[in-house]
C-alpha cells in the first residue's frame, strides 16, 4: 500500500482544522473576486468603457494571482504565521480600496489609472499567496488528490456566492465601499479564525492578537464612517453640495445643488443642469412633436428623469406616453422626491404616463404598439452596454414600432467635439433604409449638442410651436438645421452590433478634450 508522503494513514474523516480552513477558502475566494469586482466596476464608473475596464482589470488580477502563487514556494517555514498576515494584508488593502479610489479620483485624478492597477496587482498578488498557503497547510491532514478537489470546490463556491450577491445584493444595499470594508472584515475574521486555531504553533502569538484587533478596528471604523468617506470624495468631485445619492445595480446617481441649481450626475456623467436643461429638452422633443401634428401615442426611451416627458405632455393630442427606463430608482426618485419630481412638472405622476422599467432594445423585440414620435434620450456610448442602443440592430428595432408617418428623435452627442461620432449615428440610421435629418442646439452645460430625427418620410418643418417654450421659437427653429463646415459631414461607417465602432470612435474624440 503507498502512504503518500507520510508515515501514517490520514485521519479519516474530516477534522475540525480541516473544516475550519476550507471554510477559509470559501470565505478567501469570496473576498478576492469582491475585490476584483470592485476594481473593475468603479474603474468602468469612472473611465467609462466596461468591457475594457472589466478585461484590463481581470486581465491584471489573474495575472497578480499567477505572480503570487509563484511567490509561494519561497514560504517554508510558519506557514500559519505567514497566512494570518497575508490575510491582515488582503483585509485592509482590499477592503479599503474602493473607499481609495474615490478619493483618488476627487483629489489626485491624474495618479487614478497608476494606482488603480497598482493596488489591483499588490491585491492580487496576496490573495495569489493565500491558496497554495492553505493547500500547503492542509497537506499535512489531506491526502493530494482529495486536497485538490475539496479546496477548488470551495474556492469555485465562494466565486458563484460572491458572483450573484455583488449585482443584485452587495452593491444596491451596501453601496461600494462598505462592500469592499465588509469582505475586508471577513479576511480579517479568517486571520482570527487561523489565530485561534494555530495558537499552538505560532510565535509571539500576542502581537498577531494585536495585529488582529487593530485591523478589525481599523475596517469597523471606516464601515461606520463610510457616508463621511463618500461624501468627501464626491463633494470635492461634484464640487456642489450632493442633496442625494445612490448606487443601482446599473449605475451610480448623484444629484446636486449649486449655483446652476440641481445637477444630475450618473456614473460622473452630467445628464442635465436645471439652469439650462430646458434648452436641452424642448430642442430634445419639439421638433418631432410639433412637425408630427397631432400626436397620440409616444414613446421615451432613456429619460428617466421625465423632462422629457414633461415636453411632450405640452400637446393636448397626446393620449399615451410609454416611458421606458431601464433602471426604476430613476424613475422612481424623479416621481416621489418633491424637488426633482417639481422640475418635471411631476410629469410621471401623470395618468397618461406608463412607466416600463426594462431594457429598451429588449422591450422593442417584444410584439407592442406602434408609435407616433419616439424619442431615444440615451446616456452617450461610453460603453458597449449603451453602445448597443446606437447599433443598426437598434434602429432597425425602432423602425418597426414607428408609424408610417412617425418621427423619432435620437440625442446624439456634440457634433463640434465628436464630430465623426456624431455622423456615426446619422450613416447607422441610413443604413437601416430610414432619412436621417440632424440638427443641433447650444446647452451651455454641454456645449453645442446634436440630434438626429429618424423617419420614413422626409422631415417637413413645423409651422407652430406650443406656447410658452423659453428656447424654441418658429423663427428660430430652422437655424438648428444649419451646419457650419467644422461640423459638417464626414464619412463614417455603419455602427454594428458586431463592431460597435462608436464606442472606439466617441472615446477617442472624447479623450481628446480630457486630455487638454
Amino acid at each position: 500500500m503507498d502512504i503518500p508522503n507520510s508515515t501514517a494513514l490520514p485521519p479519516k474523516g474530516p477534522q475540525p482544522v480541516e473544516i475550519a480552513l476550507l471554510a477559509s477558502v470559501f470565505v478567501v475566494a469570496a473576498c478576492g473576486l469582491v475585490y476584483e469586482l470592485s476594481a473593475a466596476a468603479l474603474s468602468s464608473y469612472l473611465l467609462g468603457d466596461s468591457v475594457l475596464q472589466f478585461s484590463t482589470i481581470i486581465g491584471t488580477y489573474l495575472f497578480a494571482m499567477g505572480v503570487g502563487s509563484w511567490l509561494s514556494r519561497y514560504f517554508d517555514r510558519q506557514l500559519p504565521a505567514h497566512f494570518l498576515r497575508i490575510e491582515l494584508m488582503v483585509a485592509l488593502i482590499g477592503g479599503a480600496l474602493p473607499a481609495i479610489l474615490f478619493l483618488a479620483n476627487a483629489y489626485v485624478p491624474s495618479a487614478f489609472r497608476l494606482l488603480l492597477y497598482g493596488l489591483v496587482m499588490v491585491v492580487g498578488t496576496l490573495v495569489g499567496l493565500e491558496i497554495p498557503l492553505v493547500m500547503r497547510i492542509l497537506k499535512r491532514n489531506i491526502v493530494l488528490k482529495n486536497l485538490v478537489s475539496q479546496v477548488l470546490t470551495f474556492d469555485y463556491l465562494g466565486a458563484l456566492a460572491v458572483s450573484v450577491a455583488f449585482p443584485l445584493i452587495l452593491v444596491p444595499q451596501l453601496g461600494m465601499i462598505r462592500t469592499g470594508l465588509l469582505f475586508g472584515f471577513m479576511n480579517a475574521a479568517v486571520a482570527v479564525w487561523a489565530l485561534w486555531l494555530f495558537r499552538h504553533e505560532l510565535r509571539r502569538v500576542g502581537a498577531h492578537a494585536m495585529a488582529c484587533f487593530l485591523a478589525l478596528a481599523a475596517l469597523v471604523a471606516a464601515f461606520v464612517w463610510a457616508d463621511h468617506i463618500t461624501t468627501l470624495a464626491e463633494d470635492k468631485f461634484y464640487q456642489d453640495r450632493i442633496v442625494f445619492s445612490a448606487t443601482s445595480p446599473y449605475q451610480r446617481i448623484v444629484v446636486t445643488r449649486g449655483l446652476l441649481g440641481h445637477r444630475l450626475f450618473l456614473n460622473g456623467n452630467l445628464q442635465f443642469a436645471e439652469r439650462d436643461e430646458y434648452r436641452y429638452h424642448e430642442a430634445l422633443v419639439h421638433p418631432v412633436m410639433a412637425a408630427q401634428g397631432a400626436p397620440k401615442k409616444v414613446a421615451v426611451l432613456g429619460g428617466g428623469d421625465g423632462m422629457a416627458v414633461r415636453e411632450i405632455l405640452k400637446y393636448p393630442s397626446v393620449e399615451s406616453v410609454t416611458l421606458v427606463e431601464l433602471d426604476p430608482n430613476m424613475t422612481q426618485l424623479f416621481t416621489t422626491h418633491e424637488t426633482l419630481a417639481a422640475l418635471n412638472g411631476h410629469s410621471l405622476s401623470s395618468p397618461k404616463v406608463k412607466i416600463v422599467n426594462a431594457d429598451a432594445f429588449q422591450w422593442l423585440q417584444q410584439p407592442g404598439d406602434m408609435f407616433d414620435v419616439i424619442v431615444v434620450d440615451f446616456p452617450d456610448p461610453t460603453n458597449f452596454a449603451i453602445g448597443k442602443l446606437y447599433t443598426n440592430s437598434f434602429y432597425s428595432l425602432l423602425e418597426k414600432r414607428l408609424s408610417a408617418s412617425g418621427y423619432a428623435v435620437i440625442q446624439t452627442t456634440s457634433p463640434l467635439v465628436a464630430r465623426k461620432s456624431y455622423w456615426t449615428v446619422a450613416t447607422t440610421i441610413e443604413s437601416v433604409g430610414l432619412t436621417a435629418t440632424p440638427y443641433h442646439a447650444h446647452v451651455p452645460s454641454f456645449g453645442e449638442w446634436g440630434y438626429i430625427i429618424a423617419s420614413r418620410r422626409p422631415y417637413r418643418m413645423p409651422d407652430a410651436l406650443p406656447s410658452g417654450l423659453r428656447f424654441l421659437s418658429p423663427s428660430t427653429l430652422p437655424l438648428m438645421f444649419d451646419f457650419p463646415l467644422d461640423m459638417a459631414r464626414v464619412p463614417a461607417e455603419v455602427n454594428r452590433l458586431s463592431n460597435q465602432t462608436l464606442v472606439t470612435t466617441y472615446e477617442q474624440e472624447w479623450g481628446k478634450v480630457m486630455a487638454h
